[in-house]
């Protein structure tokens, strides 16, 4: 701490060194200041009062000697000429008139008021001079003051007159104050109302810096003598001195503080060092990720523990080992030529690729990687770097996932068939019953001797109509829940509605549920899988008819539409019901899977149905019916012209 206390010290006194020799300069400057006003003050009254005691002698020779206004001209005149700063002498008689006066007719300079005008009756009593308060000179027409001061004339109680001396504001500046006094200060003459009468400025307008006032005492007046120094405030640095050990001082710290932070820089970098490679050791040991770094010829430089293991190699048997890469696997020599050849011309893609790896035991191993540029502290490119993930356990889970997926939409379609079961028994019986009842009534004909041909051949083509509804409706069953292979072909939308309604209409005769299709034209064909869709169709259909259990027998209603938006080059399918609607709490999870609002559902069966129109590169979205209900939409991409073409 103690060298710590010892810089402080130092850095304070530097501070307080530029500080307190800028304070003493400017209270030395405060100080001539005010010495030099003082004396300019006292210089300005030993004028004036050697003024007064010339006039004074004047008006005694007046007095007692009698002297005769020519030669009080001439004395006046005199006194005029050397003191340039006074502008008019004048004798004023007992009576108020002018004897004597050196104001010249005609000369504006010499205006200024009467003089006869300044006498006051206070002289008769106390006999002292007395000054006036400073007049402006109006009839010059500028702005300028007077100063009036009248000396009485008495003899033995007797008043002869007063001899008043008018001096101009600005000559009281002008003549009496030192040129090199006004260079540098603004000099002003003011009353104690602020009221500026005279101001001399040589050396420019004052900087209210240094300032100081002072009483101006005149014979019965008192003014205020304002000086305003044109100097600022002295620089912190001005002492060359000072400057130069505040230089040296700062030049020191900083080679101190340079050297203290460099080795602190040393210090702390061999730290960061030693604690990068031990946490890069232990990163690298513990990644399951495979790195690999290979210069711009493709030769290895760098691979991780978890790249050895995954490919059966140690690092010093692959590093420096340039293509062919013992790990590449026969079957796929071509694929690693092409991105080798990729990867010299600079043009390897950014986005991961899947690739084979071999083992050294001779497994294959199936990897995704991610190729990014390798770059130096300089910003240019020294090679490539890599990401190796072996994603052979992900394929499985992926493969396991698919079949069961296909398990769960067969095992659908068996829930599908059992809830239709007694339904379709239902439907099967009118059926059978209308054959048993049209070949009883033939039978009849025949027993009876009634040999009419037309009879019998109405009679048969009505039980053949009723055999071909009963088998319709059991193909449409049987297709629908045999186990097979998502078989994608052409096929057109309309032959998926008609061989769907049958069981629609089946699954909503006993919630007397009024189904409508509407299908506008044309309709292009889709490459689809028919089974799966009818599902998807069943199942939503299902839901609507559940949905409406409790809805009014007028809005039991069920309708399908399909159009063909040619914008989008979509065919829609919307399901659309009168039921109690979704909210929105349950729509946020609706197709999640598992997810169920029925008390004996799996919650799978719109989670299957969204899976399949997916499959398909359609979309499943649902919304509100403004008449109250849910409306489902199905959108699936038709196929071009030429596909059409191509698949019959």
């Amino acid at each position: 701490m103690i060298p710590i206390l010892l810089l402080a010290l130092f850095l304070a006194t530097l501070i307080w060194l530029p500080w307190q020799a800028q304070r003493m300069e400017a209270n030395e400057r405060q100080e001539q200041l005010i010495a030099d006003t003082l004396w300019v003050e006292q210089a300005i009254i030993f004028q004036l009062d050697r003024n007064d005691e010339v006039v004074r002698q004047i008006g005694s020779d007046v007095v007692t000697a009698g002297t005769q206004p020519k030669a009080v001209l001439e004395r006046f005149q005199q006194l005029l000429s050397s003191n340039r700063e006074i502008v008019r002498i004048s004798w004023i008689g007992p009576e108020g008139e002018t004897v004597v006066s050196t104001e010249k007719k005609g000369d504006p300079s010499q205006a200024g008021p009467p003089p006869h005008t300044l006498v006051s009756s206070v002289f008769e009593i106390d006999r002292k001079t007395r000054c006036f308060l400073p007049a402006l000179d109006a009839e010059a027409q500028r702005n300028s003051y007077l100063i009036s001061c009248q000396v009485p004339l008495y003899k033995q109680n007797t008043h002869y007159g007063n001899i008043v001396i008018s001096y101009l504001a600005n000559g009281i500046l002008d003549e009496l104050v030192p040129w090199w006094f006004a260079q540098e200060n603004q000099i002003s003459i003011l009353d104690n109302d602020d009221t500026v009468y005279a101001t001399r400025a040589a050396g420019g307008v004052g900087k209210n810096v240094y300032t100081h006032n002072r009483q101006l005492e005149l014979p019965e007046l008192s003014l205020i003598l304002r000086t305003n120094s044109t100097k600022t405030e002295p620089k912190i640095l001005s002492n060359l001195l000072v400057v130069t050990i505040v230089l040296l001082s700062i030049g020191l710290i900083w080679s101190l503080l340079a050297l203290w932070r460099d080795i602190n820089r040393r210090l702390a970098a061999e730290g960061a060092l030693r604690q990068q490679v031990i946490f890069r050791t232990a990163m690298e040991n513990s990644l399951v990720t495979g790195l690999r770094a290979r210069d711009m010829q493709g030769r290895l430089t760098y691979v991780n523990p978890a790249f050895c293991k995954m490919v059966g190699y140690p690092a010093e048997q692959i590093i420096g080992h340039v293509p062919p890469m013992p790990y590449w696997a026969p079957e796929a020599y071509e694929e690693y030529q092409e991105r080798f050849s990729q990867l010299l011309a600079g043009t390897v893609p950014q986005e991961g690729f899947e690739t084979i790896y071999q083992h050294a035991n001779g497994e294959r191993i199936q990897v995704l990687i991610y190729e990014s540029p390798l770059i130096d502290e300089s910003g240019k490119q020294t090679g490539w770097m890599s990401s190796i993930l072996d994603i052979s356990e992900l394929k499985h889970a992926q493969e396991i996932t698919r079949q069961q997926e296909e398990k769960l939409h067969a095992s659908a379609k068996l829930a599908t068939m059992g809830e239709m079961a007694s339904m379709m028994a239902h439907e099967l019986n009118q059926p059978l019953a209308a054959i048993s009842s049209y070949t009883t009534a033939a039978s009849n004909l025949i027993q009876a001797g009634v040999a009419d041909p037309t009879l019998l051949q109405s009679a048969l083509g009505k039980v053949n109509a009723q055999a071909q509804r009963a088998g319709q409706i059991i193909r449409s069953v049987y297709d629908f829940v045999k186990k097979r292979d998502p078989d994608r072909q052409c096929i057109h939308i309309r032959d998926v509605i008609n061989s769907a309604l049958p069981l629609i209409e089946l699954q909503a005769q006993p919630s007397h549920i009024t189904v409508y299709a509407d299908m506008s034209d044309p309709l292009p064909p889709l490459l689809a899988d028919q089974v799966l869709l009818e599902q998807v169709l069943l199942n939503l259909t299902r839901n609507a008819i559940e949905a409406m259990q409790h809805t009014a027998q007028a809005q039991k209603i069920l309708r399908l539409q399909i159009s063909y938006d040619a914008t989008m080059q979509q065919i829609q399918i919307l399901v659309i019901d009168r039921g109690h609607g979704i909210s929105q709490q349950v729509a946020e999870k609706l197709f999640s899977p598992f997810f169920s609002t029925k008390n004996s559902g799996m919650g799978m069966g719109l989670n299957i149905c969204r899976t399949a129109i997916e499959f398909h590169g359609g979309q499943l979205t649902h919304s509100a019916n403004p008449e109250g209900g849910t409306i489902f939409r199905l959108a699936l991409p038709v196929i071009s012209k030429d596909n059409t073409a191509a698949h019959g």
